[in-house]
Parts: C-alpha cells; sequence; structure tokens
C-alpha cells in the first residue's frame, strides 16, 4: 500500500490550502481515513477522520470548522481543504487507513507526508 500527499506549501495566516492523498495498492472504499500532523518535537495527531461511506466525519476542537476531510472512493483519494489557517497548524500531513471511529492508524501506512507552514 502506498500514500502519495501532495498539496501542502507555505501560507500566510488565515489561507488556504487543499491537501490531496491518492491511495495505491488496496482499493479503499470499505476504510475509514484520517488525516494527521506532526509537528516538529511533537507527536503525531490526528486531526480529520472520515467513514469508508463519506457520511461520517470527525475533528478535534483545534480544526473544527477549520478543516474539511472528504473522499473520492472511485479516485481512492482522500482530500483535506484547510481554510483561516495559523501558525499553529505548520506541520507535515499525512493520510492513512484508520481503525473506524477512532484515532488508531491501521497498518503503519504513512508515505511521505506533505509539508504546510504557515506563517504570521
Amino acid at each position: 500500500v502506498q500514500l502519495q500527499a501532495s498539496g501542502g506549501g507555505s501560507v500566510q495566516r488565515g489561507g488556504s490550502l487543499r491537501l490531496s492523498c491518492v491511495v495505491s495498492g488496496r482499493n479503499i472504499d470499505t476504510r475509514s481515513m484520517g488525516w494527521f500532523r506532526q509537528a516538529p518535537g511533537k507527536e503525531r495527531e490526528l486531526v480529520a477522520r472520515i467513514s469508508w461511506s463519506g457520511i461520517s466525519t470527525y475533528y478535534p476542537d483545534s480544526v473544527k470548522g477549520r478543516f474539511t476531510i472528504s473522499r473520492d472512493n472511485a479516485k481512492n483519494t482522500v482530500y483535506l481543504q484547510m481554510n483561516s489557517l495559523k501558525p499553529e497548524d505548520t506541520a507535515v500531513y499525512y493520510c492513512t487507513i484508520v481503525s473506524p471511529g477512532t484515532a488508531s492508524p491501521l497498518g503503519g501506512y504513512w508515505g511521505q507526508g506533505t509539508q504546510v507552514t504557515v506563517s504570521s
């Protein structure tokens, strides 16, 4: 399984980015998917989760109302729309398969991630 995250970049506070994650090697249409981020010196944290159908989503308070996760199962792709970005959103962002209803990654599939840098 390979996960190719892209769409990161450098933006100013208040800016927007849309991340994409293309999965190859297995179909994700029956899998919950999550976006995680890891900032320097910090643990990796879940920032968005979406059920296999796309009906159910979850966001922690730190990004709720600013981030939106979506998916296109026909393209085996997951997206993360990030608006009103803050400097504290600076991190490397990864997508992966997660256990339904949890923050637990499955399978250890991470890919290289994509860097998001927000300046003030």
